[in-house]
């Protein structure tokens, strides 16, 4: 069996690195390099920085946060939000960044994703799919989770991964920020229905949660953000907790 990854997430925006419940309600968790330094030493395997507020202000995610960020890391790097062309992706890349994520670029224009995975290979794209339970289905919502597309999440991997894309940062809006533990049903789901990497993203809160979506939520990879920025669950002793379950991770 492959080595799960833990992935911290950086939430930014003017900058700083925030966090909300639902996608809303953000509050100030800190500064992005310095969380990236603390990663890197703690050992987490991966971060992913979102520019939480570019798609909707219609810019490209902030180069000089990528450039800070990428300074503090020897471990991949992956970049969203705002990236909507094939030069924001360069853009992103140029300053650090090992994988930049895609969202509603790629519902807008599935060829993007295409035409990225030509230039830089599938392994640094990263199709990004919010979703949210509504009438007995897992809907993708764009726009940083503001607008339903109607669009079935499962039925939007698949045709992400055939695309291009070479992993999938699956979230969970309904989980996001409340610590209630993943949502082990859709990251299944998606999980089955395709055979890249899926992040589980949106409700960690103990590291039993950690365990579960890996085992029912058969995720390859998972991220969290407010439990590892406040430091109350280190890196190391989650690693421990997960291998003591047999539950295979990067040491």
């Amino acid at each position: 069996m492959l080595s799960k990854r833990l992935i911290a997430c950086l939430d930014v925006r003017n900058g700083c690195v925030v966090k909300g419940v639902n996608f809303e309600a953000l509050r100030t968790a800190g500064d992005p390099a310095a969380l990236a330094r603390r990663y890197n030493a703690e050992g987490i395997d991966e971060v992913v920085v979102l520019d939480v507020t570019a798609t909707l202000e219609g810019r490209r995610a902030f180069e000089a946060t990528i450039r800070a960020v990428s300074g503090e890391l020897f471990i991949p790097l992956t970049v969203g939000g705002g990236i909507r062309t094939e030069a924001d992706a360069a853009a992103a890349i140029d300053a650090g960044a090992d994988k930049v994520g895609v969202n509603s670029a790629a519902l807008a224009d599935p060829s993007l994703l295409t035409r990225l995975a030509a230039r830089y290979g599938s392994q640094a794209v990263v199709v990004a799919i919010d979703a949210k339970r509504q009438d007995g289905r897992f809907d993708v919502f764009a726009r940083s989770g503001s607008a339903s597309t109607g669009r079935d999440a499962v039925e939007w991997a698949i045709e992400a991964e055939s695309r291009g894309a070479g992993e999938i940062l699956l979230t969970s809006i309904d989980r996001d920020g409340t610590r209630a533990g993943f949502d082990c049903e859709l990251n299944a789901a998606v999980s089955r229905a395709v055979s890249i990497p899926v992040i589980a993203s949106g409700g960690a809160g103990t590291f039993d949660h950690f365990a579960e979506v890996f085992t029912d939520g058969r995720a390859d990879a998972a991220l969290a953000a407010s439990v590892f920025h406040y430091s109350e669950h280190a890196v190391a002793d989650l690693k421990r907790h997960l291998l003591a379950k047999g539950i295979p991770v990067r040491c």
